[in-house]
């Protein structure tokens, strides 16, 4: 008991010393749009980019605050140093420990996302708006500094959203959570967002916020309206947005871990994607992926040079076998399997060595690049049809061509449209495949037959006549 005290002493003492020195640097600003960033992830690279995007579009709707991200002390220096370069006051703060990790439901990706309670530490400030870093803005939101002591949106019928929240800094408030997170306080899924509406338990029957027309501040707890929180999934239903409740101003994405917007290929799998990129090339721009880009881009020029230009090696090498007459179902067998891994190889292995947040232009084009080179290579090898082939490669242009289709009414259109050119694409990649296995037979049939390759082709008999 007594070590776990000086734990939450040493947390409160950093997080005083955090806040003085915001304010210490501070422009006189009450108010600040703040974010997290902690390490420890697979995707942590992916966040720190979807941090400065939203940080840099905050810019670009010149808001009247400040731009605070709380990172954590492992965050690489070059990350923070390229947030101060953006204008964002970054504060460092120490890992709070999760006493919920011992869940049954509990995610490993959740691990430290309680340092978001670090927000109520920022007494420098008025109130903040805390953030999550998949919000994509579409306008000004300051408005919300008006609102009271803690204001969220209820996406959830009855369980409101933490991905963006206003508060009102407290010490007072900061230890009592602390201490809530000592003794265990119930948390239904193990993070901030289980903790927060476990904390506030009676935000539901609280009213809806409207700001006052004066400018003047409320005091107390609110409900804000959805449009501060639209969640996307709302949008691909209608594939418009239909929230009549406040302004339409932040978009987020609750959705599924690898379909986060600025993934390459969440586009256009999911639209809005497409929107989160536009914010990003007109802020952050694409210049740290597009070396990786060109590289690629000239090694696929490359392997397809070399595969037609080796192809009679290739096809030797693949069919210059002097195998036993009994070992010839076997040989044929692996050729077989070896081919179609092959295929698997040459459409999987560039969906992987593509940056993840490329714009999904650039990533579909070298995705699809990609997966013709590697095509190539495997057509020389085992001397197919190159049609054959690539009918899966023309089967994903297809999909992609029907998913970004711009005039569908609704979603429910675009999703049995997209159903029907599936229904109706999956027996050409099934034709394809037995027709790459019909191929594969008849060539080894063939080369059973034949003289093997880099034999002679003559008898002793024709070769006195030279």
């Amino acid at each position: 008991m007594g070590r776990r005290l000086e734990l939450v002493v040493v947390v409160v003492v950093a997080a005083a010393a955090a806040a003085a020195a915001v304010a210490a640097e501070g422009k006189g600003r009450s108010h600040a749009y703040a974010a997290m960033m902690y390490m420890g992830t697979p995707r942590d690279y992916e966040f720190y980019v979807a941090t400065r995007v939203m940080m840099r579009s905050l810019v670009r709707l010149r808001v009247d605050a400040d731009l605070v991200v709380m990172a954590s002390s492992d965050v690489p220096i070059p990350w923070t140093r390229s947030l101060k370069e953006d204008g964002v006051k970054v504060v460092t703060v120490k890992n709070l420990k999760n006493p919920y990790e011992k869940q049954d439901n509990f995610n490993i990706r959740f691990k430290l996302t309680l340092n978001k309670l670090y927000a109520w530490s920022l007494v420098a400030y008025d109130r903040v708006v805390m953030l999550d870093s998949d919000n994509l803005f579409l306008q000004r939101t300051d408005e919300l500094f008006q609102c009271g002591q803690f204001c969220a949106v209820f996406i959830n019928p009855c369980i409101f959203h933490t991905g963006l929240f206003v508060l009102q800094p407290s010490m007072e408030v900061f230890r009592s959570m602390l201490h809530e997170l000592e003794i265990g306080r119930e948390n239904p899924d193990g993070a901030d967002q289980g903790f927060l509406t476990s904390f506030f338990p009676d935000l539901l029957d609280r009213p809806m916020f409207h700001p006052p027309s004066n400018g003047s501040k409320l005091g107390g707890m609110y409900r804000l309206p959805l449009g501060y929180q639209m969640d996307a999934s709302y949008y691909y239903l209608k594939l418009r947005w239909t929230i009549p409740c406040g302004p339409n101003s932040v978009i987020t994405f609750p959705s599924a871990p690898w379909l986060k917007p600025w993934y390459w290929w969440s586009w256009p799998v999911l639209p809005l994607g497409f929107s989160w990129h536009e914010q990003r090339r007109k802020t952050l721009g694409y210049s740290s992926e597009l070396p990786v880009i060109l590289i690629q881009s000239v090694l696929y020029l490359g392997v397809m040079a070399v595969a037609r230009m080796a192809c009679p090696s290739l096809s030797k090498l693949c069919y210059n076998r002097r195998a036993e007459k009994r070992s010839f179902t076997f040989s044929h067998t692996m050729i077989k399997v070896a081919a179609l891994w092959c295929i698997l190889a040459a459409y999987t292995i560039p969906f992987f060595l593509i940056p993840r947040t490329v714009h999904p232009l650039l990533g579909w084009s070298l995705y699809l690049f990609g997966s013709s080179a590697l095509a190539s290579i495997v057509i020389n090898l085992f001397v197919l049809p190159p049609l054959t082939v690539l009918t899966p490669w023309v089967g994903i242009f297809g999909a992609l061509f029907v998913m970004a289709f711009p005039w569908y009414s609704d979603g429910i259109v675009r999703a049995l449209s997209l159903f029907a050119y599936a229904f109706c694409c999956a027996p050409l990649v099934l034709g394809s495949l037995m027709r790459v296995l019909g191929s594969l037979q008849l060539l080894l049939e063939r080369e059973a037959f034949s003289p093997k390759l880099g034999e002679p082709t003559w008898s002793p008999r024709s070769s006195k006549l030279y």
